[in-house]
């Protein structure tokens, strides 16, 4: 802060940052970049420029941990700006969209010209999903561990872990190999593995034995065969036994990754995800997913409390890629990431990849992101690549 005066303050909203146990009527002032005050009040005079969040709700810049942004070479890919740092997600995590070959284009063509903020998980298999037609996984001869852990250790300042999908429309005859190898590397850059676990080749139980404290089961509402609940309804044992052992169970929403009625009877039985995030893609943005403020929106239908929403979806996805101290809160020294939001009334249509449908009475609506400190209205973001 030069000459004691604050780039922005973001003043007189209701913050909510779980990361410090703050649920009430604060400002919060930004310089350079950086989060420097969190006050109950803070002088406007003091302030470049003020934004008043009287009324609203002011949390974190929200971090979703499951996107898919490599547009013009990943099928799945869209531009990350307007649907992500325009929807009030100040960070995005790519899961794995690009594999080592595919990668350093990823990087100088869309991570770097982004306005959002983006990290990614790399794909075991070195093409990543770039084609509908074949799996990544069907030829082993692209599923190299040495080459994936060069490619991670030469941009470790991007890439936050290995990804693998295991559904045997991806896996052809490879069976669980693609996981065996996907482990391998992630365990020789010591970075967490995320698994797409969806129809695999096997059982849910063979995945999550193969999963360590921190790595990532995604889609975990999912209701394909081989998911979190058994035939009679309950969760199985061996979910709970993956819970107790740290591993993250995201909820990776996407076109065909969340039902209702396993999200339900999952709650029900105490089963409550580590992070909401929406697997915003090419196939899901027009619907059922929209963006990740209608994703949070479900869950507020659900049952969890709007401090709760938040804190999966600002603190907990930002510890899962070890970015806790920096992002996914505003304590000062933080990066000065802020998305202001409002939670409106009213009738609401929601609906899960299955045809099931619910109607909530809130909805979250965001109104303002803030990217170290420079403000983006929601709608307005156009796309910088």
């Amino acid at each position: 802060m030069s000459n004691g005066v604050f780039d922005l303050l973001v003043k007189g909203g209701r913050l909510i940052d779980p990361a410090q146990d703050i649920d009430g009527v604060r400002d919060v002032a930004i310089a350079n970049g950086k989060v420097v005050a969190v006050e109950p009040s803070l002088p406007a005079q003091q302030a470049k420029r003020v934004l008043d969040a009287s009324g609203k709700v002011v949390t974190p810049g929200w971090v979703d941990l499951h996107v898919h942004v490599y547009w013009g070479v990943s099928h799945y890919g869209i531009e990350p700006d307007a649907t992500c740092l325009g929807r009030g997600v100040t960070t995005a995590v790519d899961l794995g969209s690009a594999g080592a070959n595919t990668f350093p284009a990823f990087r100088r063509f869309i991570m770097e010209r982004a306005r959002t903020r983006l990290y990614a998980f790399l794909n075991i298999s070195s093409a990543g999903m770039i084609s509908e037609a074949v799996g990544e996984n069907e030829e082993l001869r692209f599923l190299n561990p040495e080459l994936a852990v060069r490619v991670v250790n030469a941009n470790r300042d991007l890439l936050m872990g290995i990804k693998v999908r295991v559904s045997r429309s991806y896996v052809g005859s490879s069976g669980l190999e693609p996981l065996s190898r996907a482990r391998q590397a992630a365990d020789a850059v010591r970075l967490p593995l995320a698994v797409h676990p969806n129809d695999p080749d096997g059982t849910l139980g063979d995945i999550l034995s193969s999963l360590n404290a921190g790595d990532i089961l995604t889609h975990c509402f999912h209701g394909r065969a081989q998911g979190i609940l058994d035939a009679e309804g309950k969760v199985r044992p061996e979910v709970w036994d993956a819970v107790q052992r740290g591993v993250l169970f995201d909820v990776g929403h996407g076109r065909g990754s969340f039902s209702f009625p396993v999200v339900e009877r999952a709650l029900e039985q105490g089963l409550v995800p580590y992070s909401i995030s929406s697997d915003l893609h090419t196939y899901s943005l027009y619907g059922p997913v929209f963006d990740q403020a209608t994703t949070l929106s479900k869950f507020l239908y659900l049952g969890l409390s709007l401090p709760e929403v938040v804190r999966l979806t600002t603190t907990n996805p930002a510890r899962a890629i070890g970015k806790g101290d920096t992002l996914g809160t505003l304590k000062p020294g933080a990066e000065g990431d802020v998305t202001i939001c409002e939670l409106v009334e009213g009738r609401v249509h929601l609906e899960d990849c299955e045809g099931n449908t619910r109607v909530g009475r809130q909805r979250i609506v965001p109104l303002t992101a803030v990217r170290n400190g420079r403000v983006y209205r929601a709608g307005r973001v156009r796309s910088s690549i």
